[in-house]
């Protein structure tokens, strides 16, 4: 590593969500002699993860669960020493339904996605026909597409696997339950990798995943562990924004300061800033923009107007999520499991339920369940248009027909968000390599959004820390191999711990 010059260096990141944390916290553990400010234009910290703590209600305002892997929040809140407050989901409500007929019915087990690693329950499952049974039963027989063949759209990629009424009936409401997105739109490359590569090493799915089960049943042996795949923080994630926070260095975060504008000139990159009805101006030798891509791509124009393009070239959806607090008299029929997808075939209004108090404790008091009903998404933005009361009539009228609700909610929250869904569309893997390879051309620059390479909170936080170390690396403040090749010499120790037991 090239040593560090005598004047402090300063890095500025712009954005306070996730990936504008784990950024600012990744350079204060590497290097706590930089000068670290965090910008944020409103008034709190965390961007869509926020936690509402009401009358005993636990509600998340966007993402109620993590993914384990990739494990980037497990080793965050490792080295945040909270590990022990991730909480696994509750075992005995792990399922999910689908809407199909007017009827819920439960997804097959062993059904992933859209990769089987059981048979008999998809062989028996009444959310297909005998015909489109049997179709999806053949996978394992359909050819392997050849890697020099055109990029292929999320629902050509299932059909042409699964056939179309597993798509239209499994794959694409499980989709659109992730990613409220357009499946004939979506890249199956940028969006779901792993199913390539099952198709690419196993030439099926079917024995892709069969594999993997194969796999994780070996090591649960082993380990003597019972895992599971989603975490939570305990308190919510509300608490998970506050302790990193709380371990910025002192007067770092900059709330309500608002970067209106960037350029980089002799070698630094001077941020303008309206902070208090004040404009403000600095200078700073790195900056990592941690923004959604629109307002990223606003702030380049001045820099890179190819960059900026680029940016503005990812289409985002928006959605809603209504949240009900019900007593459980109130409901004709319990609901179980996780939650409800709901196909598009279906014609209703809404694209998933969710069950928030079946999956982890203490989210809603003992006699009462939290709900959360979401609403909108590619396929139907002017959704969006109604008013609160009107989302939550909706979100109330279906809940009503599936499980027979009677009277006032104890409690009713609407959270919006407009425009927050980045849609990976075919060639979004080769726009954002163009991109890198532009933005890399500019010393001291690194981008981090959920745009670029995952939406989930695990690949935002990852993002964030890669760049981070890409900025710490250029100020000759950390030495990337080096810490490659440490993390190599320790990574089957690691592996070995990787899961969280579930609580």
């Amino acid at each position: 590593m090239s040593s560090p010059e005598s004047t402090t260096r300063r890095i500025a990141v712009i954005g306070g969500g996730i990936s504008g944390l784990a950024a600012a916290f990744r350079i204060a553990e590497l290097a706590p002699q930089v000068e670290l400010t965090l910008f944020e234009a409103g008034e709190r910290l965390g961007g869509i993860l926020g936690t509402i703590y009401d009358d005993g209600y636990l509600i998340e305002e966007a993402a109620d669960n993590y993914l384990t892997d990739p494990p980037a929040v497990l080793r965050l809140a490792e080295r945040l020493g909270i590990r022990e407050s991730l909480i696994g989901t509750e075992p005995s409500q792990r399922r999910a339904y689908v809407l199909h007929d007017g009827r819920l019915h439960p997804v097959p087990a062993g059904f992933t996605l859209m990769a089987p690693s059981q048979l008999w329950p998809i062989l028996t499952s009444p959310l297909l026909s005998l015909r489109g049974r049997l179709r999806l039963a053949c996978e394992r027989f359909v050819p392997r597409r050849g890697d020099d063949e055109p990029e292929e759209s999320l629902a050509e990629f299932a059909i042409r696997r699964l056939g179309r009424e597993a798509f239209e009936r499994l794959v694409e409401p499980l989709v659109a339950g992730i990613y409220s997105a357009d499946a004939t739109k979506l890249s199956i490359a940028a969006t779901l990798p792993r199913f390539v590569e099952m198709e690419r090493r196993y030439g099926s799915l079917t024995r892709g995943a069969m594999a993997a089960a194969r796999a994780r049943r070996q090591s649960s042996v082993e380990s003597g562990a019972r895992y599971g795949i989603f975490v939570t923080p305990r308190d919510g994630a509300a608490s998970l924004v506050e302790t990193i926070a709380s371990r910025l260095p002192p007067g770092c975060v900059q709330l309500n300061s608002r970067v209106e504008k960037l350029a980089h000139a002799g070698g630094a990159w001077e941020l303008s800033c309206q902070a208090a009805g004040e404009a403000r101006t600095a200078s700073y030798d790195a900056v990592i923009l941690a923004t959604p891509a629109p307002t990223a791509a606003m702030l380049l124009e001045a820099t890179d107007v190819a960059v900026a393009g680029l940016l503005g070239q990812i289409p985002h959806a928006g959605c809603a999520i209504v949240c009900l607090g019900l007593r459980r008299d109130q409901l004709a029929r319990l609901p179980e499991g996780f939650g409800v997808v709901v196909p598009r075939t279906e014609g209703r209004p809404i694209l998933a339920v969710s069950f928030a108090s079946n999956k982890f404790p203490a989210r809603a008091p003992d006699d009462a369940l939290l709900v959360r009903v979401f609403i909108g998404g590619a396929l139907n933005e002017a959704a969006l248009e109604q008013s609160d009361a009107g989302l939550e009539l909706v979100a109330r009228t279906q809940l009503d027909e599936l499980y027979g609700v009677r009277g006032e909610p104890q409690i009713a929250r609407v959270v919006r968000w407009p425009g927050s869904m980045p849609q990976y569309h075919v060639g979004h893997g080769r726009l954002i390599e163009e991109i890198e390879t532009r933005v890399a051309r500019h010393e001291g620059l690194e981008l981090a959004n959920n745009a670029l390479r995952g939406v989930g909170v695990p690949q935002c936080i990852a993002e964030g820390e890669r760049a981070a170390e890409a900025v710490l690396a250029h100020l000759g403040q950390y030495d990337r191999d080096a810490a490659g090749a440490a993390a190599s010499a320790t990574s089957t120790a690691a592996t070995e711990h990787e899961a969280v037991p579930e609580k």
